[in-house]
């Protein structure tokens, strides 16, 4: 309806993820998916081997907890993907292997996602240091990097060079948007635990105002030179 491939204003995969998010929550979420064996719940040693498990993720147990300075697991645990999530997004030096050679190949740029960790560990790291004392402001700031969608986000859906802005100044602010806004959805917005998918959809929004910005600030520092 934009006009055809390489028209759409909005990341395709993401937005048909979030039609289907809100429109069908109680699919989406998983809480209604669970494997039983043994006539016992979990892992022990009663159990046998299975394909795959589901449970709340470290975002989720978060967002349900009342205490603060929670850390349902440690970072290396999640950086190395040992921990429920979507598929493609828990394992980390997955995602970087990825975003090498997208760096390579010169398809996403470095300073879209460098600008996304950067400006959500810094706003992690505020809310932190000085956030309400709730479990998701005191959540460690490290952790948001290695736990939910961000990582995937920041590589593979906020780097779309269709939908991300493309001058290179407007890179580093619609990096910055995204990565500040993640982080203040999964802070202070205790029934949506994520926030990747919501924050890139905004910065996709404002990614033609930025450029259009960037581009009018360079003609009128031309026109002064002149």
């Amino acid at each position: 309806m934009f006009g055809g491939t390489g028209y759409n204003i909005f990341n395709v995969a993401l937005i048909a993820r979030a039609f289907l998010f809100f429109a069908y929550p109680t699919h989406m979420t998983g809480d209604s998916v669970f494997v039983r064996t043994g006539g016992t719940w979990g892992w022990d040693s009663g159990m046998t081997a299975v394909d795959g498990f589901s449970g709340a993720t470290p975002l989720g147990v978060l967002a349900t907890t009342t205490e603060s300075n929670v850390m349902p697991v440690d970072f290396w645990t999640a950086f190395n993907g040992l921990i429920p999530g979507s598929v493609g997004e828990t394992c980390g030096w997955a995602i970087l292997l990825g975003a090498c050679l997208l760096l390579m190949t010169g398809v996403a740029s470095w300073k879209t996602m460098l600008s996304i960790f950067g400006t959500a560990a810094l706003t992690a790291f505020l809310f932190n240091e000085f956030g309400p004392d709730t479990a998701g402001a005191h959540f460690p700031w490290y952790m948001h990097l290695v736990t939910g969608g961000l990582m995937f986000g920041a590589v593979f859906m906020a780097t779309d060079p269709v939908t991300s802005a493309r001058t290179e100044c407007g890179k580093w602010i619609y990096g910055a948007l995204i990565g500040f806004m993640v982080i203040v959805i999964r802070v202070l917005n205790p029934g949506y635990p994520e926030g990747m998918m919501l924050a890139i959809l905004l910065g996709n929004t404002f990614a033609p105002l930025i450029d259009w910005c960037v581009v009018r600030a360079n003609i009128n520092k031309r026109m002064k030179r002149a």
